[in-house]
């Protein structure tokens, strides 16, 4: 009885010890696996492009002007790439012409002076700063890359118009040379052709100019060519208004308006980010 109680033992001593040895070895090899496991990587994702800046020039149908553009999308997040609507700052200079602006030279001839081309009846230029808010909405196509789309823009804001003084070189009876003269001080000689040698400098008169406050607005077509996902390339074609303080005389013996209209033609680029 006795040696089968010791038997007994020595078997319940062995199976512990085998079990006990299979379980440490057991987590041996997890903790080892989990320490040689790869980790995962999760991929970054690219940050939305949300916003566009570009510049570009216009020809109007009374002039030229250059501006630049900054946008914001007004989506969210998932379809911040689109640009289907867009909140638009914009910076424009423009200088505005009459439409009986003629260039002409006087070859009457006066000794030992070269003839300068001038603007005959032309009595003031007029620059306009302007800063606008807007917007643009998506009309018709995609706004990805390879495609043309068609937006409709709208806006407007303040303009700071600038009156500066056209001054002609012109023959006075008591004076030798041409002496820079303006319409509001001769008016007779400065519409007198034969007395005209040309125009006066640029900065002739520049110290007269007269600042002239006003607002502006537009709407127009937005044409954009989106060839790569990071650039910005588009036409633009529309109407433009502005209305100031006070009448905005351009040329003599003409009617002037307080007011201003003209169509435009445009072309734009730069980048989105």
């Amino acid at each position: 009885m006795t040696k089968f109680f010791r038997h007994l033992l020595i078997c319940a001593l062995i199976t512990c010890t085998t079990a006990s040895y299979a379980q440490i070895t057991l987590s041996s090899e997890v903790d080892s696996s989990a320490k040689t496991a790869p980790k995962r990587v999760v991929p970054k994702r690219p940050k939305p492009i949300d916003r566009e800046f570009s510049v570009g020039a216009r020809l109007n149908t009374d002039g030229w002007s250059l501006f630049a553009d900054k946008g914001y999308v007004m989506s969210e997040e998932k379809e911040s790439e689109k640009f289907y609507n867009i909140r638009l700052f914009q910076l424009e200079i423009t200088e505005h012409r009459h439409a009986k602006e003629i260039k002409g030279t006087n070859t009457g001839g006066y000794i030992g002076e070269k003839p300068r081309p001038y603007k005959f009846g032309k009595v003031n230029s007029f620059y306009a700063l302007k800063l606008g808010y807007g917007f643009r909405k998506l009309l018709a196509g995609k706004p990805d890359p390879g495609t043309v789309s068609i937006h409709w823009v709208y806006g407007g804001g303040l303009s700071v118009g600038f009156l500066k003084p056209y001054y002609l070189d012109i023959y006075h009876a008591n004076n030798e040379g041409p002496q820079p003269t303006r319409y509001q001080d001769e008016p007779d000689m400065f519409l007198t052709m034969s007395r005209i040698a040309g125009r006066s400098g640029f900065f002739e008169g520049i110290g007269q100019t007269k600042i002239v406050p006003g607002i502006h607005a537009k709407t127009a077509l937005h044409f954009d060519f989106a060839a790569f996902r990071k650039r910005k390339l588009a036409i633009e074609t529309g109407l433009n208004a502005e209305l100031y303080t006070q009448k905005i005389e351009l040329m003599a013996l003409v009617k002037s308006y307080p007011f201003l209209l003209n169509g435009y033609i445009a072309v734009q680029f730069g980048n989105r980010k």
